[in-house]
């Protein structure tokens, strides 16, 4: 069977795929969801929570240890375009078919999951897991008339652009982001151009960076009109399954 992946790039599978390396957690999460258990992680893919240890771990999104991914010798790779190294996706390349990921909408996330399930022969899970998202989602609509700069990391500070699925979750929310259009996916943003932009609210992620209270304290008194909180940075970036998660946590 042929595949196109999200990217453009072609794969071919043989034969249904059962051994299955996932370079992403939210893609290592989809998986164990629609039923199916990797046979190479990450580190950073710490959910479902009770499977991480005894997890066969393949290095990080960005440092894969290709060593043990080649002694695996997987049927199928599953990764993203953006969160890992493009080098090293093209050295697996060479050896076994890669599936990448390119996520910049919740459409984006919904294809993407309709065609993972199709990769591993779990179309109607991964069916039945699309439309349960956009019942939720659906049943969301919040028009708050407020911006929001959303920071995911310090020194320097760096926000989600308008190009991000980070963005399209702010959007659902009923928010609008305060950078312009034109802005880089994921530009640095100094103090000084922090308080020019003037967002109603800044959103802190947990996750790049691990922002905390103590970040509160100091990025308000460069923006005292702001109102700045810290969200689960999970629920913003991580596509798939933890979707269902994302409504109930933005109406709160």
């Amino acid at each position: 069977m042929k595949y196109i992946d999200q990217t453009g790039h072609k794969i071919t599978l043989n034969r249904q795929a059962i051994r299955i390396v996932s370079v992403v957690p939210s893609q290592t999460e989809l998986l164990y969801y629609l039923g199916i258990e990797p046979i190479g992680q990450t580190i950073f893919c710490i959910h479902p929570s009770d499977k991480f240890d005894d997890a066969h771990k393949i290095g990080g999104t960005k440092k894969l240890q290709l060593s043990k991914i080649e002694k695996l010798n997987p049927d199928l790779i599953l990764g993203n375009k953006e969160e890992n190294d493009k080098e090293q996706i093209n050295k697996l390349r060479q050896r076994f078919p890669v599936w990448l990921s390119d996520i910049k909408t919740i459409d984006d996330a919904l294809q993407m999951i309709l065609s993972i399930g199709e990769l591993i022969g779990k179309s109607d899970q991964a069916l039945q897991l699309k439309k349960e998202i956009e019942n939720r989602f659906g049943s969301f609509n919040l028009q708050k008339n407020r911006t929001v700069l959303y920071l995911i990391w310090k020194d320097p500070y760096m926000a989600a652009g308008k190009s991000t699925y980070i963005n399209s979750i702010i959007q659902a929310a009923g928010y609008s982001n305060a950078l312009t259009p034109d802005e880089l996916r994921y530009p640095s943003i100094s103090g000084a151009e922090i308080r020019e932009l003037n967002p109603d609210e800044i959103w802190l992620s947990s996750e790049p960076y691990p922002f905390k209270d103590k970040h509160i304290t100091e990025l308000q008194q460069s923006t005292p009109n702001a109102a700045i909180k810290l969200v689960n940075g999970e629920l913003f970036s991580w596509y798939g399954p933890r979707m269902l998660e994302t409504i109930n946590y933005l109406r709160q």
